[in-house]
């Protein structure tokens, strides 16, 4: 397979190889001309990306019109106590116990 030439994008058998290489993938001598189509192909939709006239388009941060919402800090409606309750392990009722995360002995 390392006799065969550069395809439309340029891209030959042999750079597969080294990009494989340097990305740390194990690609097979089976899989290596399916990956030279499929990266081609990339690598020429970013060549007719790059040929765009895109004077007079404004740069995005976003690709959506994002706000930032300003809610009120307000409680929302939870579990019931009962529900709870049923579902704690642990219980020290009214409250569920759970076990030391922070301060001495607590290995955090």
């Amino acid at each position: 397979m390392s006799g065969i030439g550069a395809t439309p994008s340029g891209l030959t058998i042999e750079a597969v190889r080294r990009i494989a290489a340097l990305s740390r993938l194990a690609i097979g001598d089976s899989k290596l001309t399916e990956y030279q189509q499929q990266l081609g192909s990339v690598l020429r939709h970013i060549k007719m990306l790059g040929e765009l006239d895109l004077a007079g388009v404004e740069p995005m941060a976003h690709p959506m019109d994002a706000t930032n919402r300003w809610d009120e800090d307000e409680p929302r409606p939870g579990l019931e106590n009962a529900i709870l309750m049923r579902m704690s392990p642990e219980k020290a009722e009214p409250f569920v116990r759970v076990p030391k995360v922070l301060g001495e002995g607590s290995g955090a």
